[in-house]
């Protein structure tokens, strides 16, 4: 069709309307592919055959000089509608957008496919690693990690993490976009999903219930992780309540990594998490306690640990008594008198299995 004309006294949107029919009209925002006519250092011209002539000018040449040095009379691209009149009566163009939203449009075709992709890590912080994609900025949160890269750090300290984060700069991961977003630049990819579709199917194995035999592959401040001897892509999570029937204040107390441990399976996720017990495993103490203790009892115990509350004492096989603090005169006193370790002997006030608990009065 040959180049639209525009009449005296009209405007290029007036004769377009004129001659195409409405569901024709060019809009701004659309992608459209051009053919350039000639170029400038500060003007570039296209063919859009019967829209007539694009133009990129201004902060749009800017952008795409990289581009339009690239290109010669008669070669095509694509280009995004900016303005359908621009003061010279051009359409106006951008090819930088035009190409940004078409890797947008790649990094969407993915997510909906499902398929996999290979990215290279250019960066991390403590939330996470950054990486490259379709030459988009990509980023894989610390959540989303493998099992096997996931930073165990004891304390939770952010530093720490980052410090094994910066690790992974340089290297390629095998990931699943989960999140596309152009309008807020949020392009969230996940290391864990591709693991998981592997994890799942291994998962039809086990359920709660099953004991497994695992080593400890990492300790910290929330409890420490296994893998299975049998099936060494899977990992569960032994939180630190799930240790011993007692109250643990650090996971080392009870494990080592490099232990071989027999856990029990207490939960699987839906997400393909593990959750592993070894209390479970060991005879409860409660069931008995009442044969072993009772009000108005003598006992001797050894201070564990202090809370806002008050202390928490060692009554030997796997029991637990609490003082309350209001048996000091304030926090600075009970911290003199029941120093972590020290043995002391005290008076047993009340037992009660039920709710797992025995409150204890220091014998002066």
């Amino acid at each position: 069709m040959a180049e639209i004309v525009k009449p005296a006294g009209t405007t290029l949107l007036d004769a377009l309307k004129a001659a195409v029919p409405s569901n024709e009209w060019p809009k701004e925002g659309n992608i459209t592919e051009v053919t350039l006519l000639n170029k400038t250092d500060r003007k570039a011209f296209f063919d859009m055959g019967k829209f007539g002539t694009g133009i990129v000018w201004g902060i749009e040449m800017m952008n795409a000089r990289e581009i339009v040095k690239g290109l010669q009379s008669g070669d095509k691209c694509l280009a995004k509608i900016k303005t359908i009149e621009s003061e010279e009566g051009y359409i106006e163009l951008s090819l930088a957008e035009a190409g940004k939203e078409r890797l947008w449009q790649q990094a969407k075709d993915l997510l909906e496919s499902g398929e996999l992709a290979k990215v290279k890590i250019i960066g991390a912080n403590a939330g996470g690693l950054t990486a490259s994609l379709f030459d988009l900025k990509a980023f894989l949160p610390v959540s989303q990690l493998s099992q096997e890269h996931y930073p165990r750090v004891e304390d939770g300290d952010r530093q720490k993490i980052f410090d094994e984060l910066k690790k992974f700069i340089g290297e390629e991961l095998t990931v699943k976009i989960i999140d596309v977003n152009p309008r807020t630049n949020k392009f969230i990819i996940s290391e864990r999903e591709v693991a998981n579709n592997n994890v799942k199917e291994l998962l039809k194995k086990y359920k709660a219930g099953d004991e497994i035999q695992g080593i400890v592959t990492g300790i910290a401040d929330f409890g420490a992780f296994v893998r299975f001897i049998d099936e060494p892509q899977l990992e569960g999570l032994i939180h630190i309540s799930e240790l011993a029937h007692t109250v643990v204040d650090n996971p080392k107390e009870i494990l080592k990594v490099d232990e071989t441990v027999t856990a029990k399976v207490i939960d699987i996720r839906e997400d393909g998490r593990i959750f592993l017990s070894l209390k479970a495993l060991l005879p409860d103490p409660w069931l008995t306690i009442g044969d072993r203790f009772k009000k108005g009892d003598d006992v001797e115990g050894t201070a564990y640990t202090l809370n806002p509350f008050g202390g928490v004492i060692d009554m030997g096989n796997g029991i637990q008594g609490m003082v309350h603090i209001s048996e000091f005169e304030s926090a600075d006193a009970m911290k003199q008198n029941l120093t972590p370790g020290s043995k002391h002997y005290f008076t047993v006030e009340l037992v009660k299995p039920e709710e797992r608990r025995i409150v204890l009065k220091l014998k002066k």
